[in-house]
């Protein structure tokens, strides 16, 4: 299946992509949150559209896109998760996975606008393939592992290298900024990506391709990232959990290229679809 989340920012209500057409299925009554991956929503929701073949409304193109998911309880993320990127940011290959935090007020959909907040001057992007937890995770073995996997999303991990890097203490104040975590446009159960760890990804700024890689490049693959994380903290049916990013990052070119207003940024994966966003400058409403 492939889930989506449509409708006004606050309010959407949930769907389906069947065939390409997407379907409205808030008749189902339930959002795709942690209370609906923790009591078995996924095999309740492919008996719901079963059920009401034939008989669930389009939606229509112009609609919104949110999240494919409501907002997790986390979004957690991998850092220097492929060898090129860490070479291009400078930094040694990780002996064991870097985790950091986005924050949930920083989840929008696919196609929303970027916001570059204000007095950045140095926010960037990532393609990064993330995945969706199926069911409570706490110290899963690797052999387990993908069992708790509910299915993979695109994602665009926006950061803003000055506050990441440059103002001291952890990455996450230059990683969780509202619009920083478009999440989308669908999420792919785990039985629609044959193989995570053999998917092309690929980002362009302004038509342009700057990041191209294959997730065959990941040091820490899944199954590895859950058990090693599950064994820090519990990860909870609906958290987020995002890979790492290829090289081709803007901080990665001499001189470096940063968002800025006007600029188009376009992302896809393989089996995942692709996403949009317009960066935008700060703006007091």
């Amino acid at each position: 299946m492939k889930l989506i989340r449509w409708g006004k920012p606050g309010k959407e209500k949930t769907g389906v992509i069947i065939n390409d057409v997407k379907y409205d299925t808030s008749a189902f009554g339930e959002d795709y949150n942690e209370a609906f991956f923790e009591n078995d929503g996924l095999n309740r929701l492919a008996a719901f559209l079963k059920a009401n073949q034939g008989k669930l409304n389009e939606i229509g193109d112009s609609e919104r896109l949110g999240s494919p998911v409501a907002r997790p309880s986390k979004i957690l993320c991998i850092g220097l998760n492929y060898a090129k990127h860490a070479a291009e940011a400078g930094m040694a290959i990780p002996s064991e996975p870097i985790l950091f935090m986005k924050s949930t007020t920083s989840l929008s959909g696919p196609y929303d606008d970027i916001i570059i907040p204000k007095d950045s001057v140095k926010s960037d992007w990532e393609v990064e393939l993330a995945f969706v937890m199926g069911k409570k995770a706490s110290y899963v073995s690797e052999d387990e592992a993908l069992d708790y996997v509910a299915g993979y999303v695109l994602h665009n991990d926006v950061s803003e290298r000055e506050w990441q890097l440059e103002r001291g203490g952890t990455w996450d104040k230059g990683k969780g900024c509202d619009t920083f975590a478009p999440l989308g446009p669908f999420l792919a159960t785990s039985d629609e990506i044959e193989d995570p760890h053999k998917l092309r990804l690929w980002l362009k700024l302004n038509g342009q391709i700057l990041q191209d890689s294959n997730t065959d490049d990941l040091i820490f693959n899944v199954p590895f990232l859950i058990s090693y994380v599950s064994k820090f903290m519990t990860l909870l049916p609906g958290d987020v959990v995002s890979t790492g990013t290829p090289a081709g990052v803007g901080m990665g070119f001499k001189p470096p290229i940063f968002l800025k207003d006007g600029d188009v940024i376009e992302l896809g994966i393989d089996g995942l679809g692709e996403s949009r966003q317009l960066a935008k400058a700060y703006a007091k409403d």
